[in-house]
């Protein structure tokens, strides 16, 4: 059994349509509702396309008749309504997985930043719904979407728009979806006459090669093309090839085709080519906006659609009754209703080896080649396989590419671009542009101790404590421990300076010791100025416990000796004082403050203050005491080894006190500074403590200011220079006199100085 078939155009208008298909059912060249002429009809399936709205149209009036549709165009939703169209049957895939496609190659070249040309109708807006989301999930932006309207009238009144939004954007890439039936083919009408260097990414659905351009290098060439996979019809390029209107006389369609590109005549009545041009030419020679000879989806639906006629009706034959011969001799005649329980299930695997369902329910999606448009030199118009995008493979592996065959529209053989911004190297982060999309960013560096050691990183990443960033800001560094070490050079001048001063203070003990009984030492008190020299002595020496590798022994004993040294130191220079004023002032015999400098009242000062800063140390070493810190931030790329005060407020405390009692002992000897100066060191006193002052009221900014080993050096210093101003203002004077004045340290020498008493 052979199948026949009949041609009947389609005009693109909803009455012309309607009245089209009523007069193929009614059989005559008019169209009347429920009415045929024909006596016997042998059509038994209806194949209809390309445009949606014809196929629903159709299909609707074709229900009434049961009269079983095969439309081969797009896969259309709507139509896949079995309440609305019950026995409409599409041949297309679906194309559920092409915006999965899409932004998948848009990911692969890094393309973040794409317009979008749709026709404004159902089908484009579901496909703008999931591209969107896919484009939010895979970090591409749109850079703006001209929704073509499907009416014309509509498109003509503001085209400048749509062309200015496309030829003003930034984004080399451009997706076009939508039908070729459509004012969106007017669109690409007009975009043939410009060189807009475009990108462009579509379907198969879009004719790209529909029409025939002038310039060299056609517009869409380097298109991508998303076309449905489908293996390769035997024998059909071959069939072409040799096709003509001798071998087929009676096709008609033939006979117009070497007319209109062969030269040949036609007769009129017959619309057949005459015998002298009726094997001349071949379809393969027709340029390809004419005649392309590659199979399109829409040719391969219509062949499916065929051979799923052709099964259905092998399957009703199978079935015929005890396999009776027909009456009359004649072959079985099938009515078209009897088709649909056949269509609805019916599953085979073509001759190009694809399996087709008609169970739109079942219908999986299939897989997509990617196609790359040659057409430079203009003409060429070739459709050059260069990837596929399967749907059931993983995650990352559904796209493959071969990047090497591409021919882009700029010419070049590099990868074009497409981003709203340049990507942000290691070392820098994004930061978004205020009202702009997600991918319009600028690049700010990384903050200190941060980095990012990819591209286009949302956020940097912070360096664990131990260690640090370089200077890229690309990768972390270990940290070296560091702290104020013997070996550094700046420890090692303080360590020096603290040895030498404590020397210099013990050969000054020394020397006293030795002139012990000379006047000058006598007059001063000298059981006190021992005193204050070990102090002195410990005071440099304590210094020495803030330099080097910091131990919990080492840090309790860095605040704790600190504060009771120089509490010893100042006290006893406010004994001394106290001393020197009770000695000048207390002049008439039997009075009370007279006998308190007789009995030595003086001496208790020294152990009172001691005793009061040694329970403050007390009191702070059993509720917080220092311990052993590190320091990560103060100093770039190392690890500080410092002491932690523990308790800031007994260390405050502790250094407060030791404030005061300095402050009181200035004030005391500030007052003495006029009485008799023979052998009166009231004025030395007061210049040693205003030093003191002077010197840890500078301490206390500078301490706060700096960080690390510097602040530790800073505080070494302000003991060594402390205790020197102590040392050197109260005993220099002495030790010169001593040393170099031995005349004048003597009682001739008492008696020959002039004194002036107040």
């Amino acid at each position: 059994m052979s199948l026949g078939y009949e041609f009947h155009n389609v005009v693109h208008n909803h009455r012309l349509t309607m009245k089209s298909t009523l007069i193929w059912v009614t059989g005559l060249g008019m169209a009347i509702p429920n009415y045929t002429c024909r006596k016997e009809s042998k059509s038994v399936a209806l194949l209809i396309g390309t445009v949606w709205k014809s196929s629903a149209q159709v299909g609707t009036l074709l229900e009434l008749y049961k009269f079983p549709p095969l439309t081969f165009g797009p896969f259309e939703h709507i139509l896949s309504d079995n309440g609305q169209f019950p026995s409409l049957y599409q041949m297309a895939p679906k194309d559920t997985s092409l915006a999965c496609g899409m932004v998948s190659l848009m990911v692969h070249f890094s393309w973040n930043w794409v317009g979008l040309i749709i026709s404004e109708d159902e089908k484009g807006i579901r496909f703008l719904s999931d591209l969107r989301g896919e484009m939010d999930r895979n970090g591409v932006c749109m850079a703006f979407v001209n929704m073509i309207p499907s009416s014309v009238s509509l498109y003509l009144k503001r085209p400048y728009l749509y062309y200015n939004r496309l030829m003003t954007s930034t984004a080399n890439v451009v997706i076009i979806f939508g039908d070729m039936d459509s004012s969106l083919s007017m669109s690409f009408r007009t975009w043939d006459y410009l060189d807009t260097w475009k990108i462009w990414v579509t379907t198969s659905q879009l004719d790209v090669t529909s029409s025939e351009s002038h310039f060299i290098l056609d517009p869409f060439h380097g298109a991508l093309i998303f076309s449905h996979h489908h293996g390769e019809i035997s024998g059909l390029k071959h069939f072409i090839q040799t096709a003509n209107p001798a071998k087929y006389p009676e096709d008609t369609y033939l006979a117009r085709l070497w007319w209109m590109h062969f030269n040949c005549s036609v007769s009129e009545s017959e619309c057949k080519t005459l015998e002298s041009c009726s094997s001349t030419g071949s379809l393969a020679w027709l340029p390809r906006h004419h005649f392309d000879m590659a199979v399109r989806d829409g040719s391969y639906n219509i062949y499916n659609a065929v051979y799923a006629v052709a099964h259905t009706l092998h399957e009703m034959l199978l079935q015929q009754a005890d396999g009776q011969p027909a009456k009359n001799g004649k072959g079985p005649v099938f009515s078209p209703w009897q088709l649909h329980p056949f269509l609805k299930n019916i599953k085979f695997n073509n001759p190009a080896g694809d399996p087709v369902s008609m169970n739109q329910k079942g219908q999986l999606d299939r897989q997509y080649d990617i196609l790359n448009f040659w057409n430079f030199p203009e003409g060429l118009g070739l459709k050059m396989k260069v990837g596929t995008f399967s749907p059931y493979l993983p995650q990352g592996q559904q796209l493959s590419l071969s990047e090497d065959k591409i021919e882009w529209a700029t010419g070049d053989r590099q990868t074009p671009n497409s981003a709203c911004s340049v990507s942000c190297g290691p070392g820098f982060r994004k930061s978004p542009q205020e009202g702009k999309p997600a991918c319009c960013f600028d690049c700010t560096p990384c903050p200190e101790d941060e980095i990012s050691n990819q591209t286009d990183m949302d956020q940097c990443m912070k360096c664990p404590a131990h260690q640090y960033a370089n200077t890229e800001r690309t990768t972390c560094l270990q940290k070296a421990v560091t702290f104020l070490a013997y070996e550094d050079p700046l420890g090692m001048a303080l360590a020096c300076m603290a040895l030498c001063f404590s020397a210099l203070t013990a050969a000054v003990l020394g020397v006293f010791v030795k002139h012990r009984d000379t006047p000058i030492v006598k007059a001063n008190n000298r059981a006190l100025s021992y005193i204050l020299l070990i102090s002195l002595t410990f005071c440099f020496l304590c210094s020495l416990l803030f330099i080097g590798h910091p131990s919990t022994a080492t840090c309790i004993l860095q605040e704790t000796t600190f504060g009771l040294v120089f509490t010893v130191a100042v006290s006893t220079v406010l004994a001394k004082t106290v001393t020197v004023i009770l000695a000048f002032k207390v002049t008439v015999p039997g009075r009370r403050m007279r006998r308190w400098l007789v009995s030595g009242a003086p001496n208790f000062v020294i152990p009172s203050c001691s005793l009061i800063q040694l329970t403050l140390c007390g009191v702070w070493l059993g509720t917080s005491p220092p311990f052993v810190d590190t320091d990560t931030h103060s100093e770039h790329g190392h690890i500080i080894i410092t002491c932690n005060k523990g308790s800031v407020t007994a260390f405050y405390c502790a250094l407060g006190y030791l404030g005061s009692l300095a402050l009181g002992t200035f004030t005391v000897a500030f007052l003495a500074r006029n009485l008799p100066d023979t052998f009166n060191e009231a004025k030395f006193l007061t210049f040693s403590m205003l030093v003191f002052c002077s010197v840890w009221l500078t301490f206390l900014p500078v301490h706060h200011s700096t960080k690390g080993k510097v602040m530790v050096a800073v505080e070494v210093f302000s003991i060594l220079a402390s205790s020197a101003g102590l040392l050197g203002c109260i005993f220099a004077p002495k030790c010169y006199i001593i040393l170099k004045r031995p005349d004048e340290n003597s009682l001739k020498g008492l008696k020959n100085r002039k004194v002036f008493w107040k």
